[in-house]
């Protein structure tokens, strides 16, 4: 009787099946980071006073992101590994979700935006820090590293005002 040895990263199928391209991780990046510029600007007239400035600071970042993801992939040494096969990272699935726009009503409360914020922005450091450790050294890992950081940045201000709107007494 012949024994069949497991194969620990699972069949080819299953390697592939569990992989995006570069274009299409590049591709769903741009399209997060679109979204969320979309989403932070419709925001401006319909929250209060003291979140306008934050929701526009984060539709300019947001939209600056874009930018970065759209001047790398217009590079000549990135089109030449536009095809290259990555690993999917566990967070994948949860980032793909904030392409979405949310509901959070015509007029959205302090708590609820910051709320989804945070989620975002813990996403979108998840998926990057994820995809720098995944993708070959050069320009692309930079760019997924460097965003890693700035979403950690994002999300530990978001914290903070939302310790203070949440703990007003404790600040």
């Amino acid at each position: 009787m012949s024994s069949v040895t497991e194969n620990p990263e699972g069949t080819g199928y299953e390697r592939i099946k569990a992989s995006k391209t570069l274009d299409e991780v590049l591709a769903t990046a741009m399209s997060f980071e679109r979204a969320a510029r979309e989403f932070y600007s419709s925001l401006k007239d319909r929250v209060s006073k003291p979140m306008r400035e934050l929701v526009q600071e984060l539709a300019e970042e947001e939209a600056r992101h874009y930018a970065l993801f759209e001047q790398l992939r217009s590079r000549a040494d990135v089109q030449q590994h536009i095809s290259l096969r990555i690993q999917t990272p566990a967070s994948d699935h949860r980032f793909s979700d904030y392409v979405q726009m949310p509901k959070l009503g015509d007029f959205p409360d302090d708590q609820s935006l910051l709320q989804y914020a945070m989620g975002r922005e813990q996403a979108a450091m998840e998926q990057y820090g994820a995809l720098a450790r995944e993708i070959p050294g050069g320009p692309i890992r930079e760019l997924f590293q460097y965003l890693a950081e700035e979403e950690l940045s994002h999300k530990s201000e978001l914290e903070k005002r939302y310790y203070e709107l949440v703990y007003p007494s404790n600040v």
